[in-house]
C-alpha cells in the first residue's frame, strides 16, 4: 500500500515498457503519390507512353504522361489527411499521475506507471492507467467513451466474477477515463496496449478497411475495358501490317491510338471532382466527408447501425414522468432546454395551478448541487445530469431556481454517498420555518416515509401502490428517483442521519431518461421508406436500450440481444440470426466490430455511427464510418469517414440522399464520356480496316477526351437529385456500373459520333482538302457531336425537349461556350496549330459541323421516346 520502491519500478518498466500507445506507421508523400498509379488503366496508358518514346513521338509522349501526371496529383490533394486514428488515441492519455513511491505521494508522468503502482484519483482527473480500486470515497467515473453509458459510472471495491462486462465492472477504473466526483486510490493492473483503451488501440490497428462498392466497380469495370482494348488494339494492329502491309512503326501509333482513343483518362479526374462536389453539398448540410468515395458509399447503404447515446439520443437526462399519490403527469421537451409542457391524461396542465406539483418542482430545484446557464443560445449544465434534469423540470414548471434558493436558503446538507443513496439538505425560509428535502432511490426513500402528500392534505402511504406505478414507469427504460419531505423545528441549524429516517413525507417519484431526439424519429422514419434498415448497437442497458428502440420505430421490441448472449453465439449463428435482430445492448468495442463483420458478411453495405472510443474500430470497419463533431471524441472522428457536425441522426438521411445523387450524376458522366471513347477507337479501327489515314491523331485525341471531360462532363455533377430518390430500394453493391441500357445506349451514340466524324473526314479528303484541314474538320465534329449529346445525357430516359432540360443547369451552357472558345483557340491559334496540326475552318466548315453534329441529339431523343413507350406498355 505505500507503493513500489524506485528500483522495483525502473525493472518493471524495463520489463513492460513506457505507458504509451506505438505511433503508427504512415505511408509517406511519394507513396501515397506512386499508389495513384496503381490502376489497370493507368499501367495501359503508361505502357502506350513508353511506346511512343521508343519511337521517337516526343510529344505524345509528353501528353500522355502529363494526363496520367496530374490524375494522381489530383488523387493525392483528394485524399487528405492521413489515419490519425492512433494518434487521437495516444492523445487521450493522461499526461500527468500522482503515483505512491517509497511511501511518498509523487506527481510522476503518466508513461512512467508500471502494474502494481499505487495510484490517487480526484474529481477531473483522466484516469492515467487500468486501476483495480481499492479505496474510494464517493467515487464517480464517466467511462461514455468506452461503455456508451449515459450516466458517470458509481465506483465501488466489491469483488466481481471475471466475465462481467466492462460496462458493470464498478471495481475498476481505466485508462482514458474521466473522474467525475470523488476520489479513490487504485493499483495498475494494466499499461500501453494492455488496458482495454489500447485493446481498442491494437484492433483498430489490425482492423481491415474496406474498399468502397463505386471503387470495386470502377475496378472491374477497368479491367473489363482493358481487357477489351488490348484486344481489339491487337486485331486492328494484325490487319494493318498483314493485310493493308502498313509498317511495324505505322501500326504500333495506330494501335497506340486505338489504346488512347478507348480509355477514358478524364474519367478518375471526373469522379474525384463530382465526389468533391458532393463533399460541398453535405458539408451544407452537416456531413464533413473526410475521405472523398464515402460520398458515394452512402448512396448504396443497405443498413445503418447508430449507438444511442447522443446519436440518437441527446445524451442529456430529461424529466419523463411524474407520479404522485392519485396521478401520473407527462413532461415534454428534451435535453438541458428548458422549455417543455406538463400534461395530465394527454391535456396540457399549469403547474402553477396543482400545488403538489409546484411543491415536487420546489423541492427539485432546492435539493440540488446543479446549475443551468445559457451560452451562445446553447443550455450547459454544471453539475450532475441527474441533478440538472431535475433543475430543468422546475423551469418548466414555471419556477426560477436562483429566486427559490434565496426564499429558503440552504442551512446543512447531508451529500450524497453510494452506501446510502440518497441526498438531503435543510432550508429555513424569511418565516423562519425549517424543512428538509430528500431525493435518492425510491428504495431508500419509501422505507423512510410514513405518509404521502396530496397537495392540500397528507394520508398514509401505500406502498404497494407506488410499487405499481414504479414497476409501469421502469419497464419504459427510466431511471426513476423519489423525493420527499420533513418539517423540522424551526431552531434546527444542523442536519443528522437520524432526521431523515422516519416519518417523511413522500412527494413523488421522477422517471427520466435520455430521450431520443425529435428528429431523430422522423429520420429513422426516411430511412425506413429509403429501403434502409436501421439498427441501434449500445453499451447501455437492454432495457433502455428497447425503450428508446419502441420511440425511434427501431426493431419490434421482442428480438433484442445483449453482449452477455452475443459472447456465446458463433460467428455462423451471428450471420442467420442478425438480419432478424434491431436492438443490441450492453455491447463491447469488439462485438460492435463483430456485429458490423457479420452484416458485412451477409451483403449488407454498412453505415456505423458514434461519438466514443468503443465505436471506433467499428466506425473503421464500416463501409462509412459516421463520427459525431459535437460531442464525439476524436478518436471516434479520425477513424469515421464522415463527422456530422450537428450529431444529429437526421443529418444522415440527408447525407443518404446526397450520396444516391452523386452516384447518379457518376453514371450520367460515365454515359456522357464512353460513348466519346468509343466513337475514338470505332473512328480508328475503322480507318485501319478501310486501310485509310487516321481521321485523328492520339495527341488529338487526348485533346479531346481531356478538354470535354473537364469541361462538359464535369457538369453532370451539379445535376439535382431526381425527384424519386428517397423511394428507391438502395441499389445492389454488386450491381455493374454500366447496366444493359447503359450499354445500348454507349453503343447507339458511339456509332453515330463515328459514323458522322469519319464520314465527313471522308467526304473532305476526297474533295481536296488537306490531311490537316480534314483532321480538324473530324475533331470539332467530335467535340460538337458531344456539346448537343450533353443535353441527352441529362436525364437517363426522360424528355430533352423542355426548359429545365436544356435550360435547368447554368453550369452546362456555360462549360459549352467555354468548350467552343477552346475550340476556336485549337482551330485558330498559331501555337495550337503547331502542336495538333490544325488548320483553319471557313463558315461553310462550321455549319457542315453543327448541322451533322447536331443529329445525335434528335436521334437519342428518339431512343429515349421508344424507351419510354416501352415502359408505358
Amino acid at each position: 500500500i505505500q507503493g513500489l520502491n524506485s528500483d522495483e519500478a525502473l525493472k518493471r518498466l524495463e520489463q513492460y515498457g513506457l505507458n504509451e500507445m506505438p505511433p503508427p506507421k504512415r505511408k509517406s508523400l511519394l507513396e501515397r503519390f506512386l499508389l495513384q498509379f496503381h490502376n489497370i488503366l493507368i499501367y495501359v496508358l503508361l505502357a502506350a507512353s513508353l511506346v511512343t518514346a521508343l519511337l521517337g513521338h516526343w510529344i505524345d509522349t509528353s501528353v500522355i504522361l502529363g494526363v496520367v501526371i496530374i490524375n494522381a496529383i489530383i488523387g493525392v490533394v483528394q485524399e487528405g489527411k492521413a489515419e490519425k486514428a492512433l494518434d487521437a488515441i495516444r492523445k487521450m492519455l493522461s499526461h500527468q499521475s500522482m503515483v505512491r513511491r517509497d511511501g511518498k505521494l509523487l506527481n510522476t508522468p503518466a508513461t512512467q506507471l508500471v502494474p502494481g503502482d499505487i495510484v490517487s484519483l480526484q474529481s477531473g482527473d483522466k484516469v492515467p492507467a487500468d486501476l483495480r480500486l481499492i479505496q474510494l470515497k464517493e467515487l464517480r467515473i464517466d467511462e461514455a467513451l468506452l461503455t456508451g453509458e449515459s450516466l458517470p459510472a458509481d465506483k465501488n471495491i466489491a469483488h466481481l466474477p471475471q466475465k462481467t462486462s466492462i460496462a458493470d465492472r464498478r471495481c475498476m477504473a481505466y485508462s482514458g477515463t474521466l473522474v467525475t466526483y470523488g476520489t479513490g486510490i487504485g493499483i495498475v493492473v494494466a499499461t500501453a496496449e494492455e488496458t482495454q483503451i489500447g485493446n481498442i488501440n491494437s484492433m483498430l490497428r489490425d482492423v481491415e478497411t474496406l474498399t468502397t462498392p463505386l471503387l470495386r466497380q470502377i475496378d472491374g469495370f477497368a479491367r473489363l475495358l482493358t481487357l477489351g482494348i488490348v484486344m481489339f488494339a491487337s486485331i486492328a494492329f494484325g490487319i494493318g501490317f498483314l493485310i493493308h502491309n502498313y509498317t511495324a512503326v505505322e501500326m504500333f501509333m495506330a494501335a497506340v491510338g486505338l489504346a488512347v482513343a478507348a480509355i477514358p483518362e478524364g474519367l478518375p479526374a471526373i469522379m474525384t471532382i463530382a465526389l468533391a462536389i458532393g463533399v460541398q453539398k453535405m458539408a451544407g448540410r452537416n456531413a464533413i466527408i473526410r475521405r472523398l468515395p464515402a460520398v458515394e458509399t452512402l448512396g448504396s447503404v443497405t443498413t445503418i447501425c447508430s449507438d444511442k447515446t447522443g446519436t440518437l439520443t441527446c445524451n442529456e437526462m430529461t424529466v419523463r414522468t411524474i407520479i404522485s399519490a392519485r396521478s401520473t403527469y407527462e413532461v415534454s421537451g428534451s435535453g438541458y432546454d428548458p422549455h417543455g409542457e406538463v400534461s395530465h391524461h394527454g391535456s396540457q396542465i399549469n403547474p402553477e395551478d396543482d400545488a403538489l406539483l409546484t411543491k415536487l418542482a420546489h423541492a427539485s430545484i432546492l435539493c440540488n448541487d446543479a446549475s443551468l446557464s445559457n451560452k451562445d443560445n446553447k443550455w450547459m449544465i454544471q453539475g450532475d445530469p441527474t441533478e440538472a434534469a431535475l433543475v430543468v423540470f422546475g423551469m418548466k414548471c414555471a419556477l426560477e431556481p436562483h429566486l427559490e434558493q434565496t426564499r429558503a436558503l440552504r442551512t446543512d446538507v447531508i451529500p450524497f454517498e453510494s452506501q446510502h443513496s440518497f441526498m438531503a439538505t435543510l432550508h429555513h425560509n424569511h418565516e423562519k420555518e425549517a424543512i428538509v428535502y430528500i431525493k435518492g432511490s425510491p428504495e431508500q426513500i419509501l422505507s423512510r416515509c410514513h405518509s404521502q402528500d396530496l397537495g392540500a392534505q397528507q394520508e398514509a402511504l401505500n406502498p404497494s401502490y407506488w410499487h405499481a406505478q414504479m414497476d409501469k414507469i421502469a419497464q419504459k427504460g427510466q431511471r426513476l428517483l423519489a423525493i420527499a419531505y420533513k418539517p423540522m423545528p424551526s431552531d434546527t441549524l444542523e442536519l443528522s442521519f437520524s432526521d431523515v429516517e422516519h416519518e417523511l413525507v413522500l412527494l413523488g417519484i421522477i422517471g427520466m431518461i435520455d430521450p431520443p431526439r425529435e428528429e431523430a424519429i422522423a429520420a429513422v422514419t426516411a430511412c425506413h421508406q429509403a429501403g434502409i434498415r436501421v439498427k441501434m448497437i449500445t453499451g447501455d442497458h437492454l432495457l433502455t436500450a428497447t425503450s428508446i428502440g419502441k420511440l425511434l420505430g427501431i426493431g419490434n421490441g421482442s428480438k433484442t440481444l445483449s453482449g452477455g448472449e452475443l459472447s456465446t453465439i458463433s460467428d455462423a449463428k451471428l450471420r442467420e440470426i442478425i438480419d432478424d435482430i434491431d436492438i443490441f445492448a450492453r455491447t463491447t468495442p469488439e462485438q460492435k466490430l463483430r456485429l458490423v463483420t457479420a452484416l458485412q458478411a451477409n451483403g449488407h453495405v454498412v453505415a456505423m455511427t458514434g461519438d466514443g472510443v468503443n465505436d471506433a474500430p467499428a466506425l473503421k470497419r464500416a463501409d462509412v464510418g459516421i463520427a459525431m463533431g459535437e460531442k464525439g471524441t476524436e478518436v471516434s472522428k479520425e477513424a469515421a469517414e464522415i463527422v456530422l457536425s450537428d450529431d444529429n441522426f437526421a443529418s444522415i438521411t440527408h447525407a443518404v440522399e446526397e450520396g444516391r445523387t452523386v452516384y447518379d450524376n457518376l453514371k450520367k458522366s460515365i454515359l456522357f464520356i464512353l460513348p466519346t471513347n468509343g466513337g475514338e477507337a470505332l473512328i480508328i479501327l475503322a480507318a485501319i480496316v478501310m486501310g485509310r489515314m487516321l481521321p485523328i491523331t492520339p495527341v488529338q485525341i487526348l485533346w479531346v477526351n481531356m478538354i470535354t471531360a473537364v469541361t462538359l462532363a464535369l457538369t453532370l455533377a451539379f445535376e439535382s437529385a431526381e425527384k424519386d430518390i428517397m423511394k428507391r430500394p438502395p441499389r445492389e453493391s454488386a450491381e455493374p456500373l454500366l447496366s444493359k441500357m447503359l450499354i445500348w445506349r454507349i453503343s447507339f451514340v458511339s456509332i453515330i459520333l463515328m459514323l458522322g466524324t469519319f464520314g465527313l473526314f471522308v467526304w473532305f479528303r476526297n474533295t481536296g482538302s488537306s490531311i490537316e484541314e480534314a483532321r480538324t474538320i473530324a475533331v470539332n465534329t467530335l467535340v460538337f457531336f458531344e456539346i448537343f449529346y450533353l443535353f441527352n445525357a441529362r436525364h437517363f430516359t426522360a424528355s430533352a425537349f423542355n426548359k429545365e432540360t436544356l435550360l435547368g443547369n447554368p453550369y452546362a451552357i456555360y462549360a459549352t461556350g467555354l468548350l467552343i472558345i477552346f475550340q476556336l483557340l485549337f482551330t485558330y491559334a498559331p501555337p495550337m496549330q503547331k502542336l495538333f496540326q490544325t488548320s483553319a475552318l471557313s463558315l461553310g466548315h462550321w455549319l457542315i459541323i453543327i448541322a451533322v453534329a447536331s443529329s445525335v441529339f434528335f436521334l437519342v431523343e428518339a431512343e429515349k421516346w421508344v424507351l419510354r413507350k416501352k415502359r408505358v406498355h
